[in-house]
């Protein structure tokens, strides 16, 4: 398992973090997304064989108000 912070912007309430934390957290290959509102980041733990960080950043952005730096 691989453990890495990405920033993400247009975050800005409690479902905002609600939001990109079930996106990710339904990925396959990710064990856990926990968002930080205050730093503008989520801390995700996953498997970088089952999928990568641009599958995230896809996954994310694809919500429409956000965008995740990887």
């Amino acid at each position: 398992m691989t453990k890495k912070t990405f920033t993400v912007t247009g975050m800005k309430c409690a479902n905002c973090k609600a939001n990109v934390e079930k996106t990710l957290n339904a990925l396959t290959g990710v064990n856990s997304a926990v968002v930080s509102l205050d730093d503008a980041n989520v801390t995700v733990d996953y498997d970088e064989a089952v999928v990568s960080p641009q599958a995230m950043k896809d996954a994310v952005d694809d919500l429409g108000r956000f965008e995740m730096e990887i």
